[in-house]
């Protein structure tokens, strides 16, 4: 089952960060179609929220057709998205976490890395290399 967490500091409302974890997990292949995510009160109670923030959440991932709510049942997932694609590219991975490593060594922290990651990623994009 998914495990919630919250950086209350990052400026991501509290709904989007459920989202963007959900999303997440279906990219990476560890939720899969037919698991049940917790119940709003489960994360009400882990994380210490409004449940209508959960509920909102839910209802998000809902329009976007990942899940469907099933009354007196809970909430599934219904598709995935990209997680056989990830799944598949364990050497990236490694690569990533190498340079994640030698870029904290390097004296960088979390929002630099990000930084320069986005700075490749649009000049990647903008050159048509990816």
């Amino acid at each position: 089952m998914l495990d919630f967490h919250l950086d209350r500091g990052s400026g991501v409302s509290t709904y989007l960060q459920l989202v963007h974890q959900v999303k997440q997990a279906l990219r990476l292949g560890t939720l899969r179609p037919g698991d049940k995510l917790p119940t709003a009160r489960e994360v009400v109670d882990a994380l210490a929220i409004n449940p209508n923030t959960v509920l909102k959440a839910y209802r998000e991932l809902e329009r976007e057709g990942l899940v469907t709510g099933k009354p007196g049942l809970g909430t599934f997932v219904q598709r995935s998205i990209g997680g056989a694609r990830l799944a598949g590219h364990a050497g990236l991975r490694h690569g990533l976490d190498a340079w994640v490593r030698e870029a904290r060594d390097a004296g960088l922290d979390r929002e630099d890395m990000e930084t320069l990651f986005a700075q490749a990623m649009a000049g990647t994009f903008r050159e048509g290399i990816a």
